[in-house]
């Protein structure tokens, strides 16, 4: 009887273990299948984008603001500039009250139905926190930036609504035919073209393939965000970095802190953007940029794709962030394709 009731007790014990493990494997999958975001209505002729300036300050590029809105109103919407965004506060494209006011302005009124950020530089993350997002909840818009703008595309990622990593105002410096992509691709996100990208193939791709969505932005951003209620959970998605003016064992030393705080653990996917302009060190680091990622993520196996025409170069791709994509990596080519 002694033996018995022995052998029932570990039968339920063992019945118990594997229920607990059931329920934790469907409790896992969940975290890491995220739910759909919202996606903010396209733009049509007739809809009202705002311009406001939430980081550097806009020295001398007026120009390039009425270049925007000669974009904007050629393609039928109506613009509205922000009250703040050629004031002059030392770095800042004003006050932080005040860039934080014109940028709060855009995200409640119900008439705007896009937000267009002059340029990026720094500053933003110095206003997140003085942000309500709760009228925007209420009628989802369109943020369009990239570079510092990341701060921005983090939170409403958060907030679960989709946004636009394009170009910005100060991008219209160039000539409009030198940079065709980068406004049609701009053109085509906002108005709901679709977005499907065939890039260049990489002897250093990791091949594969992943679904899922497409989050990230400026690395620097992306570190900066770590270990705030901003940073986002790369779970079940696929991560696209770009970056501007560094070191290369600074964007190792980013990598690294990443992948300690464990951004990469159930990651699907990366896509490497321009890494543009890399500072010279005195001590040489020895390898490629693109040996240096694929180095500091030899622990995973997700597929990694180079050459992603996007970030601080003419050839700025818009991408929808927040939105699912099936990502397609060989040597020879590698595919992104949007959901619609």
């Amino acid at each position: 009887m002694y033996i018995y009731n022995m052998s029932k007790i570990a039968l339920l014990t063992t019945l118990c273990c594997i229920l607990i493990l059931f329920v934790k494997g469907i409790a896992t999958a969940q975290e890491i299948t995220p739910h759909k975001l919202i996606q903010p209505p396209y733009l049509k002729a007739g809809d009202s984008v705002a311009i406001v300036a939430p980081s550097g300050i806009l020295k001398n590029k007026s120009d390039e603001i009425e270049q925007a809105k000669q974009l904007l109103k050629g393609w039928g919407l109506q613009v509205v500039i922000g009250k703040h965004v050629f004031q002059d506060a030392n770095h800042f494209a004003g006050t932080d009250d005040e860039r934080c006011e014109d940028l709060q302005k855009a995200l409640d009124d119900p008439g705007i139905r896009a937000i267009w950020c002059a340029r990026g530089g720094y500053g933003t993350v110095r206003i997140l926190d003085k942000l309500n997002w709760a009228k925007f909840n209420e009628n989802p818009k369109w943020l369009i930036g990239y570079s510092d703008i990341t701060a921005l595309h983090n939170a409403i990622h958060n907030e679960g609504v989709e946004s636009i990593h394009a170009l910005m105002c100060t991008s219209l410096s160039e000539e409009f035919s030198s940079i065709e992509q980068t406004i049609g691709t701009f053109k085509d996100a906002i108005f709901g073209a679709g977005l499907n990208y065939t890039l260049e193939g990489s002897t250093y791709n990791r091949t594969g393939s992943a679904k899922g969505q497409l989050v990230g932005g400026n690395l620097t951003m992306l570190h900066t965000m770590l270990g705030s209620k901003t940073s986002i959970d790369t779970s079940g998605k696929i991560l696209f970095i770009e970056e501007i003016g560094e070191y290369k064992y600074h964007i190792d030393r980013m990598l690294q802190s990443l992948k300690r705080a464990g951004y990469f653990d159930n990651c699907k996917g990366l896509i490497v953007g321009d890494i543009s302009k890399l500072r010279k060190n005195t001590t040489l680091w020895g390898s490629s940029v693109e040996q240096l990622i694929l180095d500091a993520l030899s622990d995973f196996t997700f597929p990694i794709a180079f050459n992603m025409p996007a970030g601080h170069e003419k050839d700025n791709r818009a991408l929808i962030l927040g939105r699912t994509i099936q990502l397609n990596v060989s040597h020879n080519q590698t595919m992104v394709i949007f959901d619609r």
